[in-house]
């Protein structure tokens, strides 16, 4: 029944149930929190008499009737044991904290003991027993298109790029799977309990934690503590009056499951004692509208107490209420909470080349399609770009699924994909399903046709997106969506989706739109498709981001607020108003007006191009004109670039207007632009390119720390023959990124600055980059630190910066070179003209790839800083380190922090020293000496141990 592992090579002989329950009894009787289960089932199949329940139930504490059960069953023998510990195994939900024991003792049950039924007769374990029947069914189908589609999730759901960030926003790896989601890694703050959860519109935050919730309904969630889930949508707080209050209680079962019979009481008061059981999912914080003001509301520490929902809400995330539970709050990029709340940040980032593929294979069984998609992908970056969002993904992929199944010619848009072009086919799929199933195959697809067709009803929803977005709101009741002459046969298309009331007031059915990307679509197609609309009042949502500024978001209330200033509505980022105004520059685009024309005056399309180009331009003289200067020294003069930038950009290449894009490139007088830590994706480059493609001058581009990847290095080929600085660190760049990279710059070669810090370059990329090196006579700065180059790598390297007369800033920090590539290095430096700063930091160096770099700094004058950080250096290279101090006279600083250095060779480094007058430092921190040993170099300055 049970196994007991091996020893000394030998198996153990299992042991008897009765003395298993005697070595584990501590933890069963820490870990058994419910006896009443226990008691009954052992009564029912006769093990106990009443008598047996009487003496277990007169111990006063529960730990003392867990002693007293064991006592009484080990007492009755092994069957009343075996049957003991099935009880535990089999009421799943009243013992989850035994999982673990349960799989470290590889527990199987007996024939036997299978035979004798256990009844679950926990309370708690009924409702986490409904709290999972409810959230199985909830979440087993994903949103599709018609409202009589299913999609089960498990077919369809693939993971997405899951990055770390800590308290900093710096990158801290990636989530392999969702497994770890919960785990340690990554928490930055352990004394709060919020895992926050950012990432664009369409990335997949709400796919996420419905597939979070679905594992946990089939009990696949790695967090055993989690015996109790409430999931949320932020929105529903909107739906609330200011007067409206609650508790705590009234939250949990009104607002999201209610306990059967009379068990709430019970089932609270568990919930009270035991919050670090309770898991809480709260979706979209960013959707959050209040119109009316909380600041000056209380907080709310009582369970009891009743208050709005929203100071429910906040006091739940400060750990104020209910302290101890978890919880998973989800946000769009640009919302902000303080870091003293959140426990982890989780940035996610869109599909992989890798999950993009699966998530092809998953849509298209067919592998004639799956083949077509791939090559029709392939041949276009910027629509891999789009495909890397999952929302857009899936519009493509279900889009290009129907209108094939429709039309006999029909294939992915190919150029001049963008956004807009990817709304207007849902739109026309949605509003094909007007046609009915029995449409004939046709050989040719007439859009116009489609959307004169559907005009009206277009107009309709168009309206209600508008009404929704003018007022902060994205739950629209049958009153409302009425009054825009929406029908019930139009609410089958599937621009509208019904969700459940969000109060317990009994509120008709209420309607939300698929997907808040969408409703900012159609709100810029109501600006375009009513002619009541003035041209001049086409930019209300632009006069609205200028009043709000950065999309910043700030929760009311001292747990949570920021310190920025607050816009006119503290709950909202503007985002979805920033997708309004981008859609609006796709469909006033040229490219646009001749499917429009079929549905608005020219006259009046014209007119309204006009007041947005002229609108767009002026914003760009002005951005450009004010952005803050930084003169460097190897670079020239730097310009900032601030967050808003990243917007105009996107506009810009939805309205396709060359016109804008030379006003933009012609506002860019610095050398350098930066553009790091703007989210800027890979589709961005298109966007970025296009603009570029009319800067006639060189410019450095500095696009560090974004979400840039080989789709966005493909599209800025165009653009490289202009960078003389190009810096792509912490953008999930692989050696095809370098494919692209080699053959642009080495045909252009003028290229300064090449910064590849942090990528996935490997021993490919590496012989790639070498002949950057070798064929470009310009390039002076190189950083490759932190990716996947070994020795093979870093000989093909150095052997090409022996070669170079130009390189004088080299960074391999983080890499695995080992011996064989510092030998390679070693050789470079023999009098190397110009190399002035070299990292081999982190990379395996052991004494004998030191020894071999001590002795060519014998023969080299031009190095001043040389870092050998964290690697694994001995007394055995002090030496020799020590004699090339002594010859070598250029060298500045010598950092050795995080070796393995003694106080012998910190006294033969030190002994060298007054040979040595250039020599301003050697760092030898987290090396193996004492505070006592290090105390004997005082005198020596220049000798660092801090």
């Amino acid at each position: 029944m049970m196994k007991d592992g091996f020893a000394g090579g030998h198996p153990r002989p299992p042991l008897s149930t009765c003395r298993l329950l005697t070595v584990h009894r501590e933890l069963l009787v820490e870990q058994v929190k419910n006896t009443q289960c226990i008691l009954d089932n052992l009564q029912l199949s006769g093990f106990f008499c009443a008598e047996d329940t009487e003496i277990v139930l007169r111990s006063a504490t529960k730990t003392e009737q867990v002693r007293k059960i064991l006592e009484l069953v080990q007492s009755k023998g092994e069957e009343a044991s075996e049957y003991f510990v099935y009880i535990l195994h089999e009421a799943y939900d009243a013992y989850i904290d035994l999982r673990p024991w349960f799989k470290e003792i590889q527990y199987e049950p007996s024939d036997s003991v299978k035979e004798i039924p256990v009844k679950n007769t926990d309370p708690i374990s009924k409702y986490c027993k409904k709290l999972r029947h409810e959230l199985a069914q909830d979440t087993r189908f994903i949103t599709s298109y018609a409202q009589k589609e299913e999609t089960l999730l498990e077919e369809f759901y693939t993971d997405t790029l899951m990055e770390l960030l800590s308290e900093k926003n710096e990158s801290l790896g990636y989530l392999d799977s969702l497994d770890e989601l919960l785990g340690l890694q990554g928490v930055f703050n352990e004394h709060a309990e919020t895992i926050f959860i950012v990432g664009d519109a369409g990335v997949g935050k709400s796919i996420l934690l419905q597939q979070l919730q679905n594992m946990w309904s089939r009990r696949e969630l790695p967090s055993a503590e989690a015996k109790l889930f409430f999931k949320f949508r932020c929105r529903m707080f909107s739906a609330f009056k200011e007067m409206y209050e609650i508790s705590l209680r009234d939250l949990l079962f009104k607002h999201n499951c209610y306990p059967d019979g009379d068990l709430d009481d019970e089932v609270f008061g568990y919930i009270l004692r035991h919050p670090e059981t309770v898991l809480f999912t709260f979706d979209g914080y960013d959707e959050i509208h209040a119109d009316f003001e909380l600041e000056n509301l209380p907080e709310v520490v009582s369970p009891e107490e009743k208050a709005h929902p929203l100071m429910l809400l906040t006091n739940l995330l400060s750990g104020k209420l209910l302290k101890g539970s978890r919880k998973i709050l989800t946000a769009r990029t640009g919302t902000e909470l303080q870091s003293r709340v959140i426990r982890k940040k989780v940035f996610l980032k869109g599909f992989s080349p890798e999950n993009l593929r699966r998530y092809t294979a998953l849509h298209f069984h067919e592998r004639d399609y799956q083949e077509l998609v791939m090559v029709q992908l392939d041949a276009n970056p910027h629509l891999c770009s789009l495909c890397s969002i999952p929302l857009f993904c899936w519009i493509i992929f279900k889009s290009f699924k129907h209108l094939r199944s429709m039309y006999d010619d029909f294939e992915l848009p190919d150029t001049f994909v963008t956004l807009t072009s990817v709304f207007l086919l849902l739109c026309e799929v949605f509003l094909g399903h007007c046609s009915g199933p029995g449409l004939l195959k046709r050989s040719t697809r007439c859009p116009a046709d489609t959307f004169r067709g559907g005009a009206l009803t277009l107009a309709g929803f168009a309206k209600l997106a508008q009404l929704g977005m003018e007022k902060g709101g994205f739950v629209f009741s049958q009153d409302e969506v009425s009054s825009c002459g929406i029908t019930a046969d139009d609410l089958q298309l599937g621009f509208l989706r019904p969700v459940s009331h969000y109060d317990s007031c009994g509120n008709p059915a209420t309607f939300e739109f698929l997907h808040i990307t969408l409703q900012s679509f159609l709100s810029a197609f109501s600006l375009v498709l009513d002619e009541s609309i003035a041209p001049g009042e086409i930019l209300k949502f632009f006069t609205e981001c200028e009043y709000q500024k950065a999309p910043h978001f700030q929760l009311c209330g001292s747990c949570l607020a920021s310190s920025k200033p607050q816009g006119k509505d503290p709950f909202q980022t503007n985002e979805h108003l920033q997708f309004a105004n981008l859609f609006l520059c796709g469909l006033l685009s040229k490219s646009n007006a001749g499917l429009l024309e079929h549905l608005v005056p020219l006259s009046s399309l014209k007119k309204k191009r006009m007041v947005l180009k002229s609108y767009l331009a002026k914003c760009v003289k002005s951005h450009l004109k004010g952005l803050p200067r930084h003169p460097t020294d190897t670079e020239g003069c730097k310009v900032q670039v601030m967050p808003n930038f990243l917007w105009m950009l996107r506009c810009i290449f939805e309205t396709r207007s060359d016109d804008v894009a030379r006003v933009t490139a012609r506002g860019i007088s610095a050398d350098n632009i930066k553009l790091t830590y703007c989210n800027m994706s890979s589709a961005d480059c298109s966007a970025l390119n296009f603009v570029l493609h009319h800067h006639h001058k060189l410019l450095g581009v500095d696009m560090d720390n974004n979400n840039i990847s080989d789709y966005g290095v493909k599209q800025l080929r165009l653009s490289f023959s202009k960078m003389t600085v190009v810096r792509l660190c912490v953008n999930q760049i692989t050696d095809c990124s370098i494919e692209v990279l080699a053959e642009e710059l080495i045909k252009h070669k003028v290229v300064k600055v090449l910064g590849l810090y942090k990528n996935c370059i490997t021993d490919v990329g590496a012989k790639l980059i070498a002949q950057i090196i070798e064929e470009c006579p310009h390039l002076m700065t190189l950083k490759l630190g932190c990716n996947k180059i070994t020795s093979v790598g870093g000989k093909y390297l150095a052997n090409a910066i022996k070669k170079s007369k130009s390189i004088f800033d080299v960074g391999m920090w983080g890499n695995t070179i080992g011996d064989e590539g510092a030998g390679a290095f070693a050789e470079a430096l023999k009098n190397h003209p110009k190399l002035t700063n070299l990292s081999l930091s982190a990379n395996g160096i052991t004494s004998v790839g030191g020894r071999r770099l001590a002795a060519a700094l014998k023969e080299n004058v031009s190095l001043h800083i040389f870092w050998l950080v964290q690697n694994e250096l001995t007394d055995d290279a002090a030496t020799d380190l020590a004699e090339a101090l002594k010859i070598n006279s250029g060298l500045r600083c010598l950092w050795l922090i995080d070796n393995r250095f003694t106080v012998q060779g910190a006294r033969v480094l030190a002994e060298a020293l007054p040979y040595n007058t250039s020599l301003k430092e050697i760092c030898m921190k987290g090396n193996q000496l004492s505070e006592e040993e290090q105390k004997l170099f005082e005198m020596e300055t220049r000798l660092r141990f801090s």
